[in-house]
């Protein structure tokens, strides 16, 4: 590793822990040359995942997607941004656990509602409401109904 000071590239690792997101290993790092430190981050390379969209288009994954639509789900909702954060890993490590180099934006979605379900229900019929793009108050009511219910498979 290059020193971001100096620029030589005689550098030591002098402590290694997981980062605050569980998913990258944060490095403390000295220079044998200047004796700076700096710190660096790691994090797995995942192949890249192309999303299948509705009208058969594909366009490459993009977290940022999934992060707005549970922010949108879940605004004014009594919900941390950590915690949001927190169901978008989640999302995201199931997503990229079903190993495949594409997925349906369907499938996406069913994935982002499982979630949603757990961490809150009016942010999971928000989304659903526009995921499953209710056309009336009696589809929006059924979808409640199952919910209550705890009859939709999705809820299980």
């Amino acid at each position: 590793m290059r020193c971001p000071f100096c620029g030589m590239d005689n550098t030591r690792v002098i402590d290694s822990r997981p980062a605050d997101d569980n998913y990258s290993i944060r490095r403390r790092r000295q220079c044998d040359a200047c004796g700076k430190r700096f710190t660096t981050y790691e994090k797995a390379e995942i192949t890249p995942l192309t999303v299948i969209k509705k009208d058969q288009s594909r366009e490459s994954y993009d977290r940022n997607k999934i992060m707005a639509g549970v922010l949108r789900a879940c605004h004014k909702r009594p919900i941390p941004v950590e915690k949001m954060e927190e169901t978008v890993n989640a999302i995201e490590n199931d997503i990229f656990r079903l190993e495949s180099k594409e997925i349906d934006c369907q499938q996406i979605g069913e994935i982002v509602m499982e979630h949603l379900k757990d961490l809150d229900q009016v942010a999971y019929v928000r989304f659903a409401s526009v995921y499953r793009q209710f056309k009336d108050v009696n589809t929006f009511m059924s979808e409640l109904k199952k919910m209550l219910d705890g009859s939709d498979e999705n809820l299980k």
